[in-house]
């Protein structure tokens, strides 16, 4: 029997799962964990675990370019938390959802790393959405001291990429 034919939802339901994940982007949440008799569901955004537990669900991005093979899907590994920084670091953040690259292709240098003096105009990475690649710029001055983004991570808007010291 088909989902919309049922008088009750069950925990599982593809609009149950899309309302959760709606509420966890109005919301902000990193993670909604739900129980109902002997039934769970678990959502997480971004990578961190627990030892034991199943992977978090999946994100699907747009195919690959020839210049950028598909991330390759893995275990998350548990994030480790940054050091709390003494002085005001500046962020770099994602201008939109896709595919994050380090480098032009993979067989080129890194745009940046730990390190790097970046000015505004300095490209720091690539985010590839809808099969075009979208070359992200500094915005600022500094030297690149955390690269948050994983290679082929997927990313979503707003997340930080690089943290900067600007001194």
């Amino acid at each position: 029997m088909a989902d919309e034919k049922r008088d009750t939802p069950r925990p599982f339901d593809v609009k149950t799962v899309e309302y959760l994940l709606k509420l966890m982007t109005d919301h902000d949440l990193a993670e909604v964990d739900l129980k109902e008799a002997d039934q769970r569901i678990r959502l997480r955004k971004g990578s961190a675990i627990q030892a034991g537990l199943p992977p978090a669900p999946v994100s699907y991005a747009a195919p690959p370019t020839a210049a950028h093979p598909a991330p390759a899907v893995t275990a998350p590994t548990p994030a480790t938390q940054p050091p709390v920084p003494t002085k005001k670091l500046l962020e770099i953040k994602s201008e939109l959802v896709g595919a994050f690259y380090t480098r032009p292709s993979p067989d080129k240098p890194e745009y940046v790393k730990v390190g790097s003096k970046v000015n505004p105009d300095t490209t720091v990475c690539v985010v590839v959405a809808m099969k075009v690649n979208n070359e992200i710029k500094a915005g600022c001055s500094g030297t690149i001291v955390e690269v948050v983004a994983k290679n082929e991570d997927y990313v979503e808007f707003n997340a930080v990429l690089f943290r900067v010291d600007p001194g």
